[in-house]
């Protein structure tokens, strides 16, 4: 399962087509707006936010709620595509009071952009490489998700640090059963911790009154996976190397830890790898920890998807940096755009897409593709074969 998106921060609309649906799986529109609304909220969060209201518009793939097995088409449509169409428009002449966007950011695709593709207005690549893009991505997400939750898998996340903000060092983010969704949904910056939430909260005030912006790092985790999903014979096709690709094609994601992550390196084997255990009860192998986050050797163990990423602060500052101005190579202040002070939470909601897609195209390599009568059927042959193997 794969996905391809197409469209700009304030063009007509964001599309994305979903590949290699298996057929007869549930979908929910609800569902998928759901998730859209949950990556537009957040402590932070800009002046776009007041404008957009996504919503996802299902154009392909799916009759009377379920898939039918060829690709699915969404569309989410851009409210403020009514301010900037002479700008945006497709054909035409461009207006004569246009103003190309000159100044590139620092820390923004802007520059590197424009030297790439030998233009001189960066809008041709900030309107791409803007988060809005995201918002399609978590729209077609809601088709992984809505797979690896009919084979009983769960994916959420929750925000560690904020700023200068971290939750508490004794996180037992080892054992993730501990939170739940709602707990987290219920705070402004996504965080189960009360009182780093304040404190988090507390950084975005001083960075709104500073004039800056915030980065964080968040957690993502994932429930009720099968052993040995994902592989370890070819680089490609472990899920370090597939869930690490997609997290860093996120904007602003700076780095991923999976489990115990850099703090692995700091200690002997004997205080980082899981020992294996047999639950006789249950016929299957267990771990007394979960360092590893739930992968080893590029598959997954049966215990929790524990992955953690950093997003750097946004490039767009209300009093900006330094820059060079493209047309007159004089020294200038950076473009601003209306931005966030913050989007860590909704970065983090961005992820869980990411994360449920390479999961998603595992379990399809593993156990089909066609439909979910046969991935299922494939799914319990395998787990007798487990509990067999166990025995």
């Amino acid at each position: 399962m794969r996905y391809y998106t197409a469209g700009e921060s304030h063009g007509q609309g964001l599309v994305a087509i979903v590949e290699d649906v298996p057929a007869g799986l549930k979908i929910s529109e609800e569902q998928i707006n759901v998730d859209l609304a949950r990556r537009q909220a957040g402590y932070g969060r800009g002046g776009r936010m007041k404008i957009e209201h996504d919503t996802v518009q299902v154009i392909s793939g799916v009759r009377f709620g379920r898939t039918i097995g060829s690709p699915v088409a969404m569309l989410v449509a851009n409210r403020d595509w009514a301010n900037w169409t002479d700008r945006m428009a497709p054909f035409g002449e461009p207006p004569l009071d246009l103003a190309r966007e000159v100044t590139p950011r620092p820390g923004h695709a802007d520059l590197v952009g424009a030297l790439k593709t030998n233009t001189d207005d960066c809008r041709n690549i900030l309107e791409r490489s803007s988060a809005r893009t995201t918002a399609p991505r978590v729209a077609a997400a809601g088709i992984a998700r809505e797979f690896l939750a009919d084979l009983g898998v769960e994916i959420f996340s929750y925000v560690t640090g904020i700023g200068s903000a971290v939750m508490r060092e004794d996180d037992p983010f080892m054992n993730p059963s501990r939170y739940t969704p709602l707990e987290i949904e219920t705070s402004e910056v996504r965080c189960p911790d009360a009182e780093a939430s304040e404190a988090m909260k507390r950084e975005i005030d001083r960075a709104i009154k500073d004039k800056d912006s915030l980065g964080g790092t968040f957690r993502v985790i994932v429930r009720g996976l099968l052993p040995g999903v994902g592989g370890y014979a070819v680089p490609a096709e472990r899920l370090t190397s597939t869930i690490g690709g997609a997290l860093f094609s996120i904007p602003a994601i700076k780095g991923v830890e999976f489990g115990m992550g850099f703090e692995a390196a700091r200690k002997p084997g004997s205080q980082v790898h899981d020992p294996i255990l047999l639950d006789r009860t249950k016929a299957e192998f267990t771990r007394a920890s979960n360092n590893a986050g739930g992968l080893e050797g590029g598959m997954t163990t049966g215990m929790p998807l524990v992955v953690t990423a950093a997003m750097k602060p946004i490039p767009t500052l209300m009093q900006p940096l330094q820059t060079v101005d493209l047309d007159t190579l004089e020294v200038a202040q950076a473009s601003k755009e209306r931005s966030d002070v913050c989007a860590v939470p909704a970065c983090a909601v961005v992820a869980e897409g990411e994360v449920a897609f390479a999961i998603a195209d595992a379990y399809m390599r593993k156990f089909g593709s066609d439909n979910m009568a046969d991935i299922k059927a494939a799914i319990k042959a395998y787990k007798q074969r487990l509990n067999t193997v166990s025995r």
